[in-house]
């Protein structure tokens, strides 16, 4: 399943107006000019996956909310088969499949990713990220460079990461073929573990 851009864009910009919230303030939230932030609401440019999650986070719905138009409504377990789930394609070709959409009260997103490998960012900066909270990113198989901040790691099947995703943080598949790792976003709680 697959979101459509222009009903997601239609469903935040429902919920800015419903929040009495500007575009300048969504902007802010966003991490991205009012033009820019403007684009994306109207559905004129692909919504990346940090977008809709501040976006979410703004609001105070879950994510999927903004994806779908329904709220998650499962609360004991969430069992997903192997190749279903929520899939979310989203920059240059990153396919996310988020893997447990229907759990409601969420402290974490289950995706599995897959990064294409692209021979033209193999010698370019990689774009940076950022949103809130956690996030672990455990490689199942192909080879990743990963850069925080000014930090660049090289990972492959096995190997795991860890970090705050408030920092810029980025990635792409290298070895010529696609990455493919599960990433589990975590939201920051009120009840921190001290």
């Amino acid at each position: 399943m697959e979101p459509n851009i222009k009903e997601v864009a239609g469903r935040i910009r429902a919920l800015r107006e419903d929040m009495d919230l500007t575009m300048q303030e969504m902007a802010d939230a966003t991490g991205r000019s009012v033009a820019e932030y403007s684009a994306q609401e109207n559905g004129e440019q692909d919504l990346s996956f940090t977008f809709l999650y501040k976006c979410a986070e703004k609001f105070g719905v879950d994510v999927i909310e903004l994806l779908t138009g329904e709220n998650p409504h499962l609360s004991g377990y969430s069992l997903t088969r192997a190749n279903d789930g929520l899939s979310i394609k989203r920059r240059a070709g990153f396919e996310y499949l988020h893997k447990a959409p229907h759990f409601k009260n969420k402290i974490a997103e289950p995706f599995l990713v897959t990064a294409p490998y692209l021979e033209e960012e193999q010698n370019q900066p990689i774009h940076l990220s950022r949103h809130t909270g956690q996030e672990i990113d455990y490689i199942l198989s192909g080879k990743m460079r990963f850069a925080y901040e000014d930090h660049v790691e090289e990972l492959e099947a096995g190997d795991m990461l860890m970090y705050d995703s408030g920092r810029g943080h980025g990635m792409i598949a290298t070895g010529g073929e696609p990455c493919v790792f599960l990433a589990i976003v975590m939201k920051p709680g009120e009840d921190k573990i001290s």
